[in-house]
């Protein structure tokens, strides 16, 4: 059986744990070859050993996505190496504080905005000549409810989601007659890292796994996905437009 993502190249961010990590099987197991970004040397080299048990192949990037000018190398890299990229996915992340807005100081709001807004754009920038050289070039961007919900005491996160997704929208309507399809995902309340830090009371065991939503994700990645500019709420199970109604 032919596997559906073979031969092509998928980028995955945050890949080291998580929703990143269980991604990056995900799509190596569906026969991509993953560029797998992360701060953690230790946790790519444990993700290469997982991914590689499974028959796949990956590349490792230990890469600070604050690091712009890392992005761009990286972009050039690819470029230069496959000249094509053909699967982005944006999943990196952090918690940042859960405080009233107006006690969040300068510098947390600076990291979590740097690291969910502008690294993002800076893939986008550098990614977007490398996506249009595919046949059928695939991002994807995992967001959060709080970006529509505006929870009390999560101003900083909720507002840094709600800027990515408005970031995606215009990036999926610029490039919708190209061979791009840019799309969010919300995977909802999971078993990770930053689930853990924003509900330290939570019993994990009451969580989905990242692994059963990563499952979810790769079809949003394949060839055959046709729909831009959507958001496939995973809680749900259910592909939103932002477009209103009539």
């Amino acid at each position: 059986m032919t596997l559906p993502l073979v031969s092509r190249l998928a980028l995955v961010t945050g890949a080291s744990r998580g929703l990143g990590r269980a991604t990056a099987l995900a799509l190596a197991k569906a026969g991509a070859h993953v560029i797998a970004v992360a701060r953690t040397q230790g946790g790519l080299e444990e993700l290469d050993d997982a991914i590689r048990a499974e028959g796949g192949s990956a590349t490792l990037v230990p890469l600070s996505l604050t690091d712009l000018d890392g992005i761009a190398r990286l972009g050039a890299a690819l470029h230069e190496r496959h000249g094509r990229l053909d699967i982005l996915v944006g999943n990196a992340g952090i918690a940042g504080p859960s405080s009233p807005i107006g006690h969040v100081e300068m510098k947390p709001w600076n990291e979590v905005m740097a690291l969910h807004v502008t690294a993002n754009f800076q893939l986008i920038r550098c990614m977007e000549p490398l996506l249009r050289q595919s046949d059928a070039g695939r991002a994807l961007f995992v967001t959060s409810a709080a970006a529509h919900q505006a929870p009390a005491y999560r101003g900083l996160y909720a507002t840094s989601k709600a800027a990515l997704d408005t970031l995606v929208r215009v990036w999926a309507a610029e490039t919708a007659t190209t061979p791009i399809r840019a799309n969010l995902f919300d995977p909802g309340p999971i078993r990770t890292h930053i689930r853990a830090i924003v509900m330290p009371g939570e019993d994990p065991e009451t969580l989905t796994r990242p692994t059963e939503v990563a499952q979810a994700m790769v079809p949003m990645l394949l060839p055959s996905w046709t729909e831009t500019g959507r958001l496939y709420d995973y809680s749900t199970r259910k592909l939103l437009s932002f477009q209103p109604p009539g």
